[in-house]
C-alpha cells in the first residue's frame, strides 16, 4: 500500500507545470555528452529520496542535467553527489559513500534529501516563477516528514527555500536574524535547527571554497543535533 509520501512523489514525477524546464530536461536527454551516449535518461522531475522517518532533511537547488536528470535520483551520478554522500557516510547517515545510479544499493539512515526545483534548470538558474511552482511539493513534504529536527540548506537557494516554506506553513519564526554562511546555525522555537552549507557544486569544490572537511563538519554537527539529549 502506497504511503502519502509515495503518492506525493508519484505526482512530482508526472509534473509538467514549467514549460522551460520540461524543454531543458528533455533536450539534455536527447543530446547527451559523449560519455553518456546511449544511456537512457530519466528526463522527468525528481522526487525526494531517503528515510521517511528522517530527523535530518537536506534541501538542495535542483537536479543536474546530466546527473539526477540522467540517473533518476537526486545528487546521483555527478561530482556534487560524490562529495555529498561521502560526507553523509562519514556522519553515519548513508550506508555507502557513493551514489552512482538508482540501483547501486545506497540507503539513507535518518536522512531525507529534497530540492527547491525538481527539474534541471538551464544554467542551474531557476526563475522565481519556477521556484514558486515547485514550492507546493516542498510544503507537502514538510507536512509529511514529521520527525525532522535538523535541516541543512545546501546553498543559499535551498537555505532560503526552507525559510520561505516555514513562513508559508505558519511555523515559528527564527530566533534572531538568519544570515547565510557556511556552517551558520539558525534555531526556531519549535525545536528545529537550520544549518547553512555551501553547495557541493564544482564551482565551489574546484575553487576550494568548499573542502571535504568543511562539508563533513556540517554533517557531524547535524549528527550531534539529531541525537536525543541524555
Amino acid at each position: 500500500m502506497q504511503s502519502a509520501l509515495d503518492r506525493l512523489n508519484a505526482r512530482i514525477v508526472r509534473c509538467r507545470k514549467c514549460p522551460r524546464l520540461v524543454r531543458h530536461r528533455e533536450a539534455a536527454a536527447a543530446a547527451p555528452p559523449r560519455r553518456y551516449a546511449g544511456e537512457r535518461y530519466w528526463a522527468r522531475p525528481l522526487p525526494g529520496f531517503g528515510d521517511p522517518r528522517a530527523r535530518l532533511l537536506l534541501v538542495g537547488l535542483a537536479p543536474a542535467a546530466h546527473g539526477g536528470n540522467r540517473t533518476g535520483r537526486i545528487f546521483t551520478g555527478d561530482r556534487s553527489g560524490d562529495w555529498l554522500f561521502d560526507a553523509l557516510h562519514h556522519a553515519g547517515f548513508a550506508n555507502q559513500p557513493t551514489s552512482l545510479h538508482r540501483d547501486d544499493g545506497l540507503r539513507l539512515k535518518d536522512a531525507y534529501i529534497t530540492a527547491t526545483i525538481r527539474c534541471a534548470p538551464p544554467g542551474n538558474k531557476p526563475t522565481p516563477k519556477e521556484i514558486a511552482s515547485c514550492q507546493p511539493y516542498f510544503l507537502e513534504e514538510l507536512r509529511l516528514l514529521t520527525r525532522v529536527r535538523v535541516v541543512v540548506g545546501l546553498g543559499r537557494i535551498g537555505w532560503l527555500a526552507y525559510l520561505r516554506a516555514r513562513r508559508e506553513l505558519g511555523a515559528p519564526p527564527p530566533r534572531g536574524r538568519p544570515e547565510f554562511g557556511h556552517g551558520a546555525i539558525t534555531t526556531f522555537d519549535d525545536g528545529i535547527t537550520l544549518i547553512a552549507s555551501y553547495h557541493p557544486s564544482q564551482q565551489n569544490t574546484f575553487t576550494g571554497k568548499l573542502t571535504r572537511p568543511m562539508l563533513r563538519g556540517v554533517f557531524r554537527t547535524a549528527r550531534r543535533l539529531v541525537e536525543p539529549r541524555r
